[in-house]
């Protein structure tokens, strides 16, 4: 492994073994001989009854108070920049790129258009942001796909033309033909589902969902801090406002629910964990299924651009990389392993590259 900052080692996942329910589901996709590797979440978690929980080799809450990325040495930036250049810097040859190619836009919500911040309800985008999102749907599909229930995500960009894909790509829904803009209009007017495109990967789950949100909203009434946020088809139990010495109580609450659930698997993320369907299902499935409703399957004139922060987006990152079309944009100020092929650091170099992408096509119109 380089010596490039892996996403922080809080970020670990645990699946609790499950055959996938039957539906409609994508094959699985294999990551690229000689790409980056996503590290984050990946160190496995022993959700066993016996003992707490061991993450690389020493206790659970030990991995979390060392979750920070470090800060990199200039030299290793400098490397990780190499090869993950960003995108403002390389923005005239990425358009060069896509010249001729029908893009369209992927974007994460929290980190991606908005800051992370310590509630969840409070992560709102600026005004700023959101006329730039406006701007970029004018021209191009785009799609908001977050871990995020999918009402949720709506409430906070209330932006009716785009499309959503709420609860890690689970719960997908477009706008109707007659409110979606000149671009998708003349996409899809040929195939009748996309009048309103709507898919839900999960629907099965959601009284099992359900149940267990009630189950863990009682259990962490005894923990101060502790709140438990229902996303349609996944959970997240934050503790970011939760004592350190409690952060193992959290977790050791929450796996013994779990046990009783052997269909769910547990995401450990920035001080929450996330209780989602054991489903062969993620944003890269996500973004599958919205380009095949866009009529854009098995076609080379399409240029998707997927922008993310987090381990969950390295899914879409890592379809766009074994399609051989589009990009995908890491947001992050410090070196991460990434199958993202560009970067850039906040979510106010988001908002340059999308005012700069909606300024282009503007211009180069009559």
């Amino acid at each position: 492994m380089t010596k490039h900052a892996a996403y922080s080692s809080e970020d670990v996942v645990a699946a609790v073994a499950a055959p996938a329910p039957a539906g409609r589901h994508f094959t699985s996709f294999q990551a690229l001989k000689g790409a980056p590797l996503d590290c984050k979440k990946h160190a496995a978690v022993d959700l066993s009854a016996s003992g707490a929980a061991v993450v690389g080799g020493g206790p659970w809450f030990e991995s979390m108070k060392a979750s920070s990325p470090r800060r990199a040495a200039d030299a290793e930036h400098g490397d990780w920049m190499e090869k993950h250049p960003s995108a403002l810097a390389q923005f005239e040859p990425l358009l060069a790129a896509a010249k001729g190619k029908q893009i369209v836009m992927f974007l994460d919500y929290d980190g991606t258009l908005s800051p992370i911040v310590e509630d969840p309800d409070r992560a709102v985008m600026s005004e700023e942001m959101r006329e730039a999102v406006r701007r970029v749907a004018e021209h191009f599909p785009t799609a908001i796909v977050s871990g995020r229930c999918r009402d949720k995500v709506l409430n906070f960009v209330k932006l009716t033309e785009l499309y959503y894909a709420g609860s890690h790509g689970m719960d997908i829904q477009g706008p109707a033909a007659c409110r979606q803009p000149n671009h998708v209009q003349q996409v899809v007017h040929t195939q009748a589902e996309a009048a309103a495109v709507h898919y839900q990967a999960a629907s099965e789950f959601l009284p099992v969902i359900e149940e267990v949100f009630r189950t863990l909203t009682a259990k962490m009434e005894s923990i101060a801090g502790a709140r438990v946020e229902h996303n349609k088809y996944c959970l997240s139990v934050h503790f970011r406002c939760v004592r350190e010495e409690e952060w193992n109580a959290v977790n050791e609450e929450v796996r013994s629910v779990l046990r009783e659930y052997p269909n769910l698997k547990l995401t450990h993320g920035r001080k929450v964990l996330e209780i989602r369907p054991s489903i062969k299902w993620d944003k890269g499935k996500a973004l599958e299924f919205l380009l095949k409703s866009l009529g854009y399957a098995g076609r080379n004139d399409v240029f998707p651009i997927y922008i993310g922060d987090d381990r969950t987006d390295e899914d879409a990152f890592k379809v766009l990389r074994n399609m051989g079309q589009g990009i995908g944009i890491l947001v992050s100020k410090l070196p991460k392993e990434t199958a993202a092929s560009y970067s850039l650091s906040d979510p106010a170099e988001v908002k340059e590259f999308l005012r700069k992408l909606a300024n282009k096509k503007g211009a180069r119109q009559p």
